[in-house]
């Protein structure tokens, strides 16, 4: 069975880590606001330097409501003046003009191939 969801993850180098932590607030509250928004989690490694997000949106519409919104227009430029994208990896099946668009962040697109979900 083909999924819907879209994941995303996101692994980061932290520059400046209040600036960052005080913009990840922000987009996190935006976020929660957001229909079709079902995960999205912040991981912070010991050190406050490595930072991993993970976001899981319901289905592509929602994704695509989350890379229009003020949280990706406004805040994700404002983010990247204080840390760096390692990587990021979208698993599911993206639109083509989404896709151009996250290509567009470095992303690296993994479609759905097989799996199980209960």
């Amino acid at each position: 069975m083909n999924s819907q969801k879209v994941h995303f993850l996101i692994d980061f180098t932290i520059n400046e880590f209040d600036d960052f932590a005080a913009t990840v607030k922000i987009m996190t509250e935006r976020t929660t606001k957001e229909p079709g928004a079902l995960e999205y989690e912040w991981f912070l490694g010991k050190d406050h330097r490595r930072c991993r997000l993970v976001e899981i949106y319901a289905n592509v519409e929602a994704m695509q409501a989350h890379l229009a919104g003020t949280v990706v227009q406004e805040l994700v430029p404002k983010l990247l003046s204080f840390a760096t994208v390692n990587r990021f990896e979208v698993y599911g099946q993206p639109d083509a003009q989404s896709a151009a668009v996250l290509a567009s962040f470095g992303a690296e697109i993994y479609p759905h191939w097989q799996g199980l979900r209960k």
